[in-house]
């Protein structure tokens, strides 16, 4: 018995609860992510656990037969079904086969090159918690009529919240169906559904097969942890994850199975499926079923031998055909016993070749491979007895990883059916180590089905042209259908060094125009009457560059001794981050930097990739400017001479999360005017102590010496400019290059002090970017949350009065007039300068308990000439 939670259940106290049926449709197991302790394992879902293709396929007919009924044939055939990737695809296929009237479209984590997003989530429990949406045609999500979103497990209710409001934002409809095989939620969130439905004004029904709660004690998360680090240290990754009744048969061959699949028929739901497509597969289903009967029954027909440890096989690998191999005697009466596995989000035709075979008689179970990270034990009452451990063979997004089969080895079958799509058909499949020879050590017989990749040919743009067939004419074509040359031919090339700047000129290219010779600099009370009267925006002008005392640039070199490894730790660690995200066959990131905070990480970034890997990334620096969005013709120059898919934003740090939330609704804004699509909004920074992006060196909020100083560490280039008498429809954003502060300039030593220490940390480097790849990374804002709060305890009632982290608040404490300095009791390390610069300028530091950053600075609400704080004494600038 496979499906008892009582070893879970007798450790850590978690239970299930709910009706009778519960435990025939549930397991319990231990997850490997610090989000969440236990899994929920289905018996009718076929990702974790083998079961009958039949009771998988029969679980979501039923439930979109059911949904057909609550709609009426009407409603029914203008809805349109949406599963979750990777564990509910096949089930939300299954859920639009039972509705029967409606297309199917699927989430993804896998981006395809040329077809634009329509949209995506986050899943906040999640090992991957990121979600795309590409239907071939972007009208499918456009309409009025229901959407039916169908996931395994309805345990929170967080990811479906996410989805709806992210859809309903870009397409309101009147009415949700929410689809899960069992309701999970608890008492705290069974009203939030309902909740959710009134506040956007629609109505939200949920249809599940089985209802029940989980209840975890205290400290769960912690306890499951400590479980899963005890068991895992018992056997070597890599290996069967050997707690099981496996016997290892080395060197077996693989069978290659020619299906004959349907021409210009879609692999899955990634790009959407229609109800005749359906019907075009149901009639090819027999005859694939047979070329698969034959190849496990020995015969030659329709296979190609190919060896499992060896390079990709193809039609004529080896120079022969070969028969497929022979099965050994089954343990079932009727034959042997197959086991069809499927892959990753590869769920649904996997599905149906296996109802196939076993219509045609054959004794089959079904399951699929998984990016999820499990824990094996092999118990009677526990849900993943066995494990098998491979690389990633689909050379995913995310970067290379350990993929999972869980069940299969030991599991007594005698011949293995693997589906996978011809994207996933690569030398890393057929490796070694790969899971062709991860099977054939357990399986006796092992036969490769390839299905061909779906790839839309004819994406239609935002003005509704399409491009042309392959994935390099796709991108090539898209940037060509939207381009505006008439306006980026315009623009001038980007300002370098020495005569833009004090960085080399290979360093940056400086996507500005140059304002150097114009008065923009006020006097800081002048500047700050004017912005929080509504009189001028902060772009507008210019604060009169801070002059640091000899105390303060002795403070500045200090910090920097102690510091450069620590930054060049958090450096190597966010780019090879990047490398391992972003990197696609024949491209190369190109780094844009937010002028200009974020254009001395992108140099040491640049730094890097030279030093470690030989590559020389392009570098830009644009202006981003809040409340104003980015520059669109810098986004203009950019398309023109790069993919913009390639382009990765850089900062230096996140504070609450503003330009993070800039960035992306500025990005979405200029696609939709410019028809340009492929930026990704995603920001990679030094330093995320507000928890606002995925990407990022470190989440501690530490001294960052290059937010110490204004030009002066920033190659002498002063923050940008947008005012309309300067900057015309045509002009990129403005800036100042301050040549004559080059006599204490430290931008140079900056970089080189960093850079110096790069070798030493590449160990540390290693582990840490390693431990991120597997971590769930997802942003809580927990900043963004700070900074409401201590608003409205201050009294301030304005969040962009709020600085939060070092390097926020020595912006506050250099630029602005400052009201107060709150501190992290016990930070004083990183604060030297702070405090100083406090003590200068006259402004109190309070110290606080339960702070998420070392300090926050204050600016003074409704500053006036003489405005007094709450405390009755005067703020002026020293």
């Amino acid at each position: 018995m496979v499906w008892t939670g009582t070893w879970v259940a007798e450790r850590l106290g978690v239970e299930l609860i709910g009706d009778e049926a519960l435990p025939d449709l549930l397991g319990l197991a231990l997850r490997r992510n610090p989000k969440r302790a236990h899994l929920l394992v289905s018996s009718v879902l076929g990702k974790h656990v083998p079961q009958r293709p039949s009771v998988v396929y029969g679980s979501g007919l039923d439930l979109g037969r059911r949904v057909r009924a609550l709609l009426g044939d009407e409603e029914a055939a203008r809805s349109v079904v949406l599963g979750y990737a990777e564990t509910a695809t096949a089930l939300g296929h299954a859920v639009a086969d039972g509705l029967g009237l409606a297309p199917y479209l699927h989430s993804t984590r896998r981006p395809v090159a040329g077809v634009a997003r329509a949209g995506g989530f986050e899943e906040s429990h999640s090992h991957a918690t990121s979600h795309l949406l590409l239907p071939e045609d972007p009208k499918l999500l456009a309409g009025d009529g229901p959407l039916v979103l169908v996931d395994d497990e309805f345990s929170t209710g967080n990811t479906v919240l996410n989805t709806v409001r992210a859809l309903h934002e870009r397409y309101p409809r009147d009415r949700y169906v929410v689809v899960a095989l069992v309701d999970m939620r608890s008492a705290a969130d069974l009203g939030r559904l309902d909740a959710f439905a009134a506040e956007i004004g629609a109505r939200v029904d949920l249809i599940s097969g089985a209802a029940g709660t989980v209840r975890l004690p205290d400290g769960v998360l912690e306890k499951g942890q400590a479980l899963v680090a005890e068991h895992e240290r018992a056997y070597e990754p890599g290996a069967a994850s050997a707690p099981g009744p496996t016997t290892a048969r080395g060197g077996q061959e693989h069978a290659r199975v020619a299906l004959d699949w349907p021409e210009d028929l879609p692999d899955g739901g990634r790009h959407g499926f229609t109800p005749d497509q359906r019907h075009r597969l149901e009639t090819a289903l027999p005859a694939m079923a047979a070329r698969i009967t034959e190849a496990l029954g020995g015969g030659a027909a329709g296979t190609e031998r190919g060896a499992t440890a060896g390079a990709r096989p193809g039609p004529s690998a080896g120079g022969r055909s070969a028969s497929a191999v022979e099965a050994q005697p089954g343990s079932s009466a009727g034959g042997p016993r197959v086991l069809v596995l499927g892959f990753e989000e590869l769920m649904y035709a996997p599905l149906r070749l296996g109802t196939a075979l076993e219509e045609a008689g054959h004794d089959v179970r079904y399951s699929t491979t998984t990016r999820s990270p499990v824990l094996a034990v092999d118990d009677p009452g526990y849900a993943i007895r066995t494990r098998l451990v491979f690389p990633a063979h689909d050379d995913p997004a995310d970067g290379p990883g350990e993929r999972y089969a869980y069940n299969v080895a030991g599991a007594g079958f005698d011949a293995v059916v693997l589906v996978v799509d011809s994207t996933a058909d690569t030398p890393a499949l057929h490796a070694p180590d790969g899971l062709l020879a991860q099977l054939a050590a357990h399986i006796p017989c092992v036969v490769l089905a390839v299905i061909p990749s779906y790839t839309p040919t004819a994406t239609p743009t935002a003005e509704g042209t399409g491009v042309t067939e392959g994935t390099e004419a796709t991108t090539e074509a898209t940037t060509e259908a939207v381009e505006a040359p008439e306006r980026s031919s315009m623009l001038p090339e980007p300002l370098r060094g020495p005569a833009f700047s004090s960085y080399a000129p290979e360093e940056v290219g400086w996507l500005l125009q140059d304002l150097s010779d114009v008065e923009l600099e006020a006097p800081t009370e002048e500047r700050e009457e004017a912005i929080q009267s509504g009189g001028a925006h902060y772009a507008e002008s210019l604060p009169v560059e801070y002059q640091p005392s000899d105390r303060y640039q002795e403070l500045f070199h200090a910090a920097l001794e102690t510091s450069a490894a620590r930054i060049a730790r958090a450096v190597g660690t966010v780019t090879e981050t990047v490398l391992a995200e972003r990197e696609r066959p024949g491209h190369r990131p190109v780094l844009v930097s937010l002028a200009r905070a974020g254009t001395p990480v992108g140099v040491l970034m640049r730094r890097w990739a030279q030093a470690r890997h030989g590559l020389d990334l392009p570098h830009y620096a644009v202006s981003i400017v809040r409340g104003r969005g980015i520059d669109a013709n810098a986004l203009r120059w950019l398309a023109a001479h790069h993919d913009p898919a390639d382009v990765v934003f850089v900062d230096g740090w996140t504070g609450k999360g503003a330009i993070t939330r800039e960035l992306a609704d500025a990005i979405k804004e200029f696609e939709a005017a410019e028809g340009v699509t492929g930026f990704d909004p995603e920001i990679a920074v030094l330093a995320d102590p507000g928890s606002c992006v995925r990407t990022y060196g470190t989440r501690e909020d530490f001294l960052i010496p290059s937010a110490c100083l204004n030009s002066t560490v920033s190659g002498l280039i002063s923050r940008t400019v947008l005012r309309a008498d300067l900057v015309g429809p045509n002009d990129f954003h403005g800036g100042k290059f301050y040549r004559e502060l080059a006599g204490v300039d430290v931008s140079g030593a900056f970089l080189d002090a960093v850079a110096a220490r790069f070798e030493e940390v590449g160990a540390a480097v290693d582990a840490d970017v390693k431990e991120l790849l597997a971590a769930d990374r997802t942003p809580t804002w927990e900043g963004w949350a700070a900074v409401e709060r201590i608003s409205e305890e201050y009294g301030i009632h304005d969040v962009n009065l709020v600085k939060p982290g070092v390097g926020e608040t020595t912006r506050v404490l250099l630029r602005r007039v400052p009201w107060k300095i709150l501190a992290k009791r016990g930070a004083d390390a990183d604060l030297a300068h702070v405090r100083l610069l406090a003590e200068q300028r006259g402004v109190p530091v309070e110290e606080v308990d339960e702070l998420p950053y070392s300090c926050v600075g204050l600016i003074h609400p409704q500053y006036t000439r003489g405005a007094t704080g709450a405390d009755g004494k005067a703020v002026v600038s020293q």
